[in-house]
């Protein structure tokens, strides 16, 4: 009975913050770019624009869902059902932290785990293509079904190197379970170096990192390789012909997937929740301490205000930010935060790289894309792994 009360609160909890995260990653996005392009971003909407994200819920809930006539609309309901159940699938099998005590049952900080964890995540982004290509087709107008055949092609070029990219580490880890993948990077080389994937002998991962993060951008439809929807070329692609709710599963699929393959890159080339350094030189204290930053940082702008309103609100946030510092010191809930905290901590960092490659770099062309992908990034991660397979084979006791 404990175990099945557990997996529901795990499953509400993840719910609950993965949907939260999914709400609040495009204000983030927004915010971002805003300030890489000079300008404000969403702010009119609650404090510093952070009811923004419910607005928008509010507005594509409410908003008319428009079935074109011309469509298949069977394909045309079921695509952005299949977009959005894909993507919001691999997050069960996701380890967010390490093992824990909850009211002395134990368990992990983990849905599920498979032994074939990650042949599990590239099986289910490969069937999200469906999705995709579905929408194209089923949408009866050129435009979305060159976007949709834009997916479909762009899918089999990254497909190849990402697979291999993911494949070296798995040779170093020798496993195919997330969790023991994380577990293998455990502990430092002479006492402060991680043995990520990414660091590791015999042959780092530094080349499967980069291929598998430039991949990941064309997993997502990102900049620069949004191709099925490229806005100059194809009005909108593949979800030209959609609106509301329906709209919004794509758009929530993009950023679900965006959260997973950052997970995944976290979990087999940065170590998954092991800390960049050891406890004994002071990991555990780096959240709390960050975290007081913040909120000093916030405090500090709050009384040297520069718009009217900041006097109010920062100081709010700042409040808020050291109850988190000093919840990170509860003898209680540390074993659980700290390993979360790392965790969370790489996949955000990985999150504003993709929005800040989005405000940075102009997309591809679709040639381009499958050159790229063929004559550079496929030969790159085959030698690589050819490479990693001979050393590990040589090295092996």
């Amino acid at each position: 009975m404990e175990f099945y009360v557990i997996s529901l609160v795990k499953i509400a909890v993840v719910f609950a913050g993965f949907m939260t995260v999914l709400a609040y990653l495009q204000w983030v996005e927004r915010k971002v770019i805003a300030h890489v392009q000079v300008r404000v971003g969403p702010n009119r909407v609650g404090p510093h624009g952070l009811l923004q994200p419910m607005a928008d819920i509010i507005k594509l809930v409410t908003k008319e869902g428009f079935l074109p006539s011309h469509v298949h609309k069977f394909f045309y309901l079921l695509a952005p059902f299949i977009a959005v159940s894909m993507a919001l699938v691999s997050i069960s099998i996701i380890p967010f932290g390490s093992e824990i005590k909850v009211f002395g049952y134990t368990t992990w900080m983990q849905l599920t785990d498979l032994n074939v964890g990650i042949l599990f995540v590239l099986a289910i982004s490969s069937l999200g293509v469906y999705g995709i290509a579905l929408a194209g087709w089923s949408s009866n107008n050129k435009y979305s079904l060159l976007g949709g055949l834009r997916s479909s092609a762009q899918m089999i070029s990254y497909e190849l190197p990402l697979s291999l990219a993911i494949t070296a580490p798995l040779l170093i880890a020798g496993t195919l379970s997330l969790r023991e993948i994380v577990q293998s990077q455990g502990g430092y080389n002479f006492g402060f170096l991680p043995r990520w994937s990414v660091f590791a002998g015999p042959f780092p991962q530094v080349f499967s990192f980069i291929i598998f993060v430039i991949a990941g951008f064309a997993e997502t439809n990102r900049v620069p390789f949004d191709l099925p929807e490229a806005e100059n070329e194809l009005v909108a692609g593949f979800h030209t012909e959609y609106s509301s709710m329906q709209f919004a599963s794509f758009f929530m699929a993009e950023y679900a997937n965006m959260v997973t393959i950052t997970c995944i890159t976290t979990i087999l080339f940065l170590g998954g929740w092991q800390p960049l350094f050891p406890a004994s030189l002071g990991s555990n204290y780096v959240p709390p301490l960050l975290l007081f930053f913040v909120g000093a940082l916030l405090l500090f702008n709050g009384l040297n205000p520069r718009r009217r309103k900041d006097r109010f609100s920062l100081p709010v946030f700042a409040v808020v930010f050291f109850l988190l510092g000093i919840l990170f010191l509860v003898p209680a809930v540390k074993p659980i935060l700290v390993p979360f905290f790392w965790f969370a901590a790489k996949v955000g960092f990985l999150l504003f790289t993709f929005i800040w490659i989005r405000g940075t770099l102009p997309r591809f062309r679709y040639d381009q894309l499958m050159s790229f992908a063929w004559k550079f990034l496929f030969p790159a991660a085959l030698i690589n792994l050819l490479i990693t397979g001979l050393l590990v084979a040589l090295t092996a006791k």
